[in-house]
């Protein structure tokens, strides 16, 4: 199984009032390696490509759903999504698998899914495989 790297690096503090120390301050910092968090980011698209609407048959990212992946030093994993109507009434299944399946994603440790309508989303916003199995193209 794939370990992913994570560099450590001393931050050190001294703080002063008045002009008078009062205290020195270190902690560590996880810092992400860059192919690490693109390693991470890959998985999850991945997994977002095996959560369909149900009324729909194209996956979450392909229909263009998802607007933005960060994933942070940490190994939080913040997600802006939007649906293809306000009143989806698909949208607390979706959500709750995109949770679930983005979640088991090694190195994810916590994940924020925002919803969110701007910009709102239209057909040109999906993929042209999407498109293709749609028959828009």
């Amino acid at each position: 199984m794939h370990k992913y790297r994570h560099f450590f690096t001393n931050y050190k503090f001294n703080i002063y009032i008045n002009n008078k120390f009062i205290a020195k301050i270190t902690y560590l910092c996880d810092i992400m390696e860059e192919q690490t968090r693109l390693n991470i980011e890959e998985n999850i698209v991945k997994m977002l490509k095996t959560v369909f609407d149900p009324e729909i048959p194209v996956d979450v990212y392909n229909l263009g759903l998802i607007y933005n992946i960060d994933v942070q030093d940490s190994g939080h994993v913040r997600i802006d999504m939007t649906l293809t109507a306000p009143s989806c009434p698909a949208s607390e299944f979706l959500m709750e698998d995109i949770r679930m399946k983005v979640e088991s994603v090694e190195g994810v440790k916590s994940l924020d899914v925002q919803l969110v309508f701007e910009p709102e989303w239209d057909k040109d916003m999906m993929s042209d495989e999407a498109k293709l199995e749609l028959g828009f193209l």
